[in-house]
């Protein structure tokens, strides 16, 4: 089989695609075909040397995949070989093989299909993590979404219109205001507006009741200064450090120097909250589990609908995440590992 790999830091030419004998899957351990690969900002950290909690080089990224299952061990139960499913690889999913983990698989639907499911654990998993389940939100809230044209962005605005939010705000560039605008957000133009003051304006000077940033760096406190007293930020990324396809040292210690120190006490004294989440390092199954049950079932209602860019044959993967540097897409970016015709 085919796989992926980063073989050392570098830019998007530097992957290689090679090839490589899987073992069987055993005990609870299930052997998936794998169909499509999401594609996620963080792989693009991760070439690059910049993410700070992928293996040692060379490796296989891709966190999330759907497939068929071709093989499972002895001790797998509720799953059969022929189930249509997607999976939370944590890595190494860029492959046309993956074996993990049973409890890190969930079936699909019929209905559903390989470029939806693909689409939901990595980028609807967060929206949902932050805005449901840590945030709370609930029907008349105001949210702030930066990067709202991406794979996040895009699933946050879905969750928060099937939550009921009253006011939706998104951050892009001026390219992308129509799309933005398309998915029910006020749009606020990145680079010539100042979104604190939107939030501000649009409700009535007092903030909003959740943001998300996944930028760091000084926009993290301009986001915090969004909030109302009560407020909820969520930290899930740092875009900042990658401005370009080429590791930038200058740009991430940039990020890292400009990242605020949070004081608790002037946090107390406004009541807001801040919460930092890598869904990639959760190691409670139970609760993405669940996460991923919940939101098959708004996929199934109609609430959700995975927004899919792109999707690029695994031998473009280069092309396809230069695509993502350039701040080319609109929703999800997608690898395709299915047999060919």
């Amino acid at each position: 089989m085919k796989k992926v790999i980063y073989p050392k830091v570098g830019g998007p030419d530097s992957i290689e695609i090679i090839t490589e004998k899987l073992e069987e899957a055993v005990e609870s351990q299930v052997k998936v075909r794998v169909y499509r690969a999401g594609i996620n900002f963080a792989d693009l950290m991760m070439r690059q040397g910049l993410y700070g909690s992928n293996p040692d080089f060379p490796f296989t990224p891709g966190y999330e995949i759907s497939g068929i299952i071709i093989g499972m061990g002895g001790d797998v139960e509720n799953l059969k070989i022929g189930d249509r499913v997607i999976a939370m690889t944590g890595f190494g999913g860029y492959a046309e093989e993956v074996i993990i983990n049973s409890n890190r698989i969930i079936p699909i639907p019929n209905n559903v299909s390989f470029d939806q499911a693909a689409a939901i654990p990595v980028t609807y998993g967060t929206a949902y993590h932050m805005l449901v389940y840590l945030g709370g939100i609930k029907e008349g809230d105001s949210v702030l979404i930066h990067h709202a044209a991406g794979g996040v962005g895009t699933a946050a605005a879905q969750i928060c219109k099937s939550f009921g939010a009253e006011l939706i705000i998104g951050t892009a560039s001026k390219s992308k205001k129509e799309f933005v605008e398309s998915l029910g957000m006020y749009f606020v133009d990145r680079d010539s507006e100042d979104f604190v003051e939107v939030c501000k304006k649009l409700t009535n000077g007092k903030g909003v009741h959740q943001a998300i940033d996944p930028v760091a760096g000084k926009h993290l406190m301009r986001s915090y200064n969004s909030l109302r007293n009560g407020g909820k930020l969520h930290c899930f990324g740092a875009s900042s450090a990658v401005p370009k396809e080429k590791r930038s040292i200058i740009a991430a210690l940039r990020m890292v120097i400009n990242t605020p120190k949070f004081n608790p006490m002037k946090m107390m004294n406004s009541n807001k909250a801040i919460f930092g989440v890598h869904m990639g390092r959760m190691d409670n199954e139970e609760i993405f589990r669940s996460h991923l049950k919940e939101l098959g079932r708004l996929l199934e209602k109609g609430h959700i609908d995975p927004i899919i860019d792109s999707v690029w044959r695994f031998e473009e993967v280069s092309n396809a995440q230069k695509h993502m540097h350039q701040r080319k897409n609109k929703g999800k970016v997608l690898l395709d590992f299915s047999p060919k015709k």
